[in-house]
């Protein structure tokens, strides 16, 4: 019978070995990692919590990238919205300073500077942030507005803003007259009337003051509205005055002033006194035929230019009904895509401007920051600095100075933002709103993180120190049975009989 030495059987020593070499493996794994464990198994009973953890820890992260994307994209549109402010306050300059200096094209200094600032302005609705147009509402795979060639000259059978005013002029100015029928009832009276009742058209009468001696004024009664003035009791006297005040198509008002004198030679908007009442009338009506045509090419010609932009930058665009020549039109009628140019050319649902691009940027809170080049702010904006590129002007009209200088007295107020009208700076507050916000939930989400990652940490991570201590503990502790295994593998029963 064979008899084995003492080392024949290492198999225990060896395993314990083993055993202490994997636990100093799994040490030295998470000294370089400072992870307990590279599974959530190895975190026993903690495991569900540190999923829990991580997993808000995701969420947050999330966050995180959503506001730096849409900080990144209100970021742009800010900037948009500035360059169109600081565009239409050019115009409003130009418009407040500019001379009539119109060259051969009919085009002045500042309506060149209203084209470029146009421009501008449309290239800056059209800016794309990372989502796409970012002015188009939800649509945002598609431009925001038309170019501005389409806009003001159109698009083939598209009408654009030039070929709307001049429809409306026609039709605003009627014969030469604003619409407005100036007769002799009696041989010794004047009317002035509308030429039709309802009409959208021409000059409406508002209203009459007079201090004709010996006139009988009344008005304006009717319909359509008239004025008459009827000289039977007698002549006025010199220096007596007679205003007629008119509504005009923007909205604007304009008084025109006729005064009686006795000189032949009467000055603009005077009457000569006759010899009768029957020649003073005459004399009055042609004065007032006179003043009333040259205020139609000049202030009612304006007003009709910013009411025929106001027609076409409207969703629908109004057009004048019939057809040419309109100057016997009676109504409005909505603009197609086939004869129209429509210049808003993004989403325009019912879905509030602001709600057509929603972030979530927290748990319970999401910011709203849509936009759409049609906003009332913007489109009042693109409209009187379209009208002023849009107009054209002959230098050898003796009304086109004055029709000039009322379009830019209209651009000019309207650019200085009616207290009734969205101011640009209202979208850019709304959008900072909404930045201040996402900078709130950053702050949040920060300490947030903080918390969650020391926590996650206390379950996940090891100290190294410890780590360190047990690694050397083992590996003494490795050593020692390393050489004790090796000690009882050399040794054998001869080591223990004594000399034969």
């Amino acid at each position: 019978m064979a008899i084995s030495g003492i080392g024949g059987n290492p198999g225990p020593l060896l395993q314990a070995v083993r055993s202490i070499d994997q636990k100093l493996e799994d040490l030295q794994r998470q000294l370089g990692t400072g992870q307990k464990s590279d599974t959530y198994s190895g975190l026993g009973t903690q495991a569900s919590v540190a999923v829990g953890l991580s997993a808000q820890l995701a969420a947050l992260s999330g966050y995180g990238d959503a506001i730096s994307t849409v900080g990144t994209n209100i970021d742009l549109a800010q900037s948009a919205l500035t360059q169109v402010a600081t565009a239409s306050g050019v115009v409003k300059n130009a418009a407040e300073v500019a001379p009539f200096d119109p060259g051969s094209s009919g085009v002045t200094t500042a309506q060149r500077t209203a084209q470029g600032q146009l421009d501008a302005i449309l290239a800056a609705l059209n800016t794309q942030g990372s989502n796409g147009y970012m002015f188009s509402g939800t649509a945002s795979n598609q431009p925001s507005v038309e170019t501005m060639d389409h806009i003001l000259n159109g698009n083939g059978s598209q009408a654009g803003l030039v070929q709307v005013i001049a429809d409306r002029q026609q039709a605003d100015l009627g014969t030469g007259s604003g619409r407005l029928v100036i007769s002799a009832p009696t041989t010794t009276s004047v009317s002035l009337t509308e030429d039709v009742a309802g009409s959208p058209f021409g000059f409406k009468l508002f209203g009459v003051s007079s201090s004709l001696t010996n006139a009988a004024v009344t008005g304006p009664t009717g319909s359509p509205a008239a004025i008459s003035v009827d000289l039977t009791a007698g002549n006025p006297n010199d220096g007596d005055s007679i205003s007629y005040t008119f509504t005009l198509p923007d909205g604007s008002s304009e008084k025109l002033t006729l005064q009686a004198t006795t000189s032949t030679t009467p000055a603009a908007n005077q009457f000569t006194i006759g010899a009768t009442p029957a020649a003073t009338a005459a004399n009055m009506q042609a004065a007032l035929t006179t003043a009333v045509g040259q205020l139609a090419q000049t202030s009612l010609s304006a007003a009709s230019a910013m009411a025929a932009a106001n027609d076409f930058f409207g969703n629908p665009p109004q057009r004048v009904a019939g057809s040419a020549p309109f100057n016997a039109a009676t109504a409005l009628v909505p603009g197609t895509t086939a004869n129209t140019v429509f210049w808003y050319t993004g989403e325009n649902g019912p879905i509030p401007t602001r709600s057509t691009a929603v972030a979530r940027i927290d748990p319970s809170l999401s910011v709203s920051y849509g936009m759409r080049a049609n906003e009332q702010a913007l489109r009042w904006l693109v409209q009187n600095v379209a009208v002023t590129a849009a107009m054209s002007y002959s230098a050898s009209d003796p009304n086109a100075p004055g029709r000039y200088a009322a379009v830019n007295q209209r651009v000019n107020t309207a650019l200085a933002i009616p207290s009734n009208v969205q101011n640009i700076q209202d979208i850019q507050a709304s959008l900072a709103g909404a930045q201040g916000a996402m900078s709130d939930a950053t702050d949040r989400h920060r300490q947030t993180q903080l918390t969650l990652t020391n926590l996650l940490q206390g379950i996940e991570g090891v100290s190294q120190d410890d780590v360190a201590s047990q690694i050397i503990a083992l590996q003494t502790s490795l050593s020692a049975s390393l050489s004790t295994t090796a000690r009882l593998a050399q040794t054998s029963i001869l080591n223990y009989l004594g000399p034969v």
